[in-house]
């Protein structure tokens, strides 16, 4: 399945790695998908089509993000919101009168799943924690890159490890955010889980 950027910014834009994600995902063929980290929406609108694809309309997706910058999370490692290609900077201020990064921005994009999505505002050391995790079988986190939110992010999703479930970390090995690598080490070796290093370290995949 051909991952699309939908005239937006995403993570995934190295050649090859969002379709490599569809693929990881596809193998598990997860029911409820939590994303945290939804930023322009693009992975949870590729996610959506794929889990359709394979599940018609019985799947939910989670999403989770600030949708904002804010002193309150000025440690954290937010992508770049402002667009290079002057045509997408149009496209959004003049035509959608729209802020990708927001919640609503997001929705709009989702809105062909609207009855599978639920998207939250909010912070995930705050947020995580208020989520049934038992009904979750596949995680995808790319939220904050600082050692305790990647720390309290995997802890919370613990619960959907021991129901066999899957956690696909984001930034694995990213340079300029080494928390990321530390936090999930510690992680996998303290509750002695699966975890697998791919694509080129970009992924670390969790399991039990």
């Amino acid at each position: 399945m051909k991952y699309k950027k939908y005239f937006r910014k995403t993570s995934l834009k190295q050649k090859g790695d969002g379709e490599f994600f569809l693929e990881e995902i596809k193998k598990r063929k997860p029911k409820f998908f939590l994303e945290v980290g939804v930023f322009h929406g693009v992975t949870a609108r590729n996610v959506c089509e794929l889990l359709f694809n394979i599940h018609n309309n019985d799947f939910k997706y989670i999403g989770l993000d600030l949708f904002e910058k804010n002193d309150e999370n000025k440690s954290e490692i937010i992508p770049n919101t402002n667009f290079s290609n002057p045509l997408k900077q149009i496209y959004f201020k003049y035509i959608k009168k729209q802020d990708p990064y927001t919640i609503e921005a997001v929705q709009d994009l989702l809105k062909k799943f609207k009855d599978n999505v639920h998207l939250i505002k909010g912070n995930s050391n705050k947020v995580l924690k208020k989520i049934d995790m038992t009904k979750i079988d596949y995680v995808f986190l790319d939220g904050g890159h600082d050692y305790d939110t990647v720390k309290n992010d995997l802890g919370f999703c613990s619960e959907v490890i021991e129901n066999n479930g899957t956690i696909l970390c984001d930034d694995y090995n990213l340079s300029y955010a080494p928390g990321v690598k530390k936090a999930i080490d510690e992680y996998v070796k303290k509750n002695n889980y699966k975890c697998e290093i791919m694509r080129n370290s970009r992924f670390a995949k969790i399991e039990k």
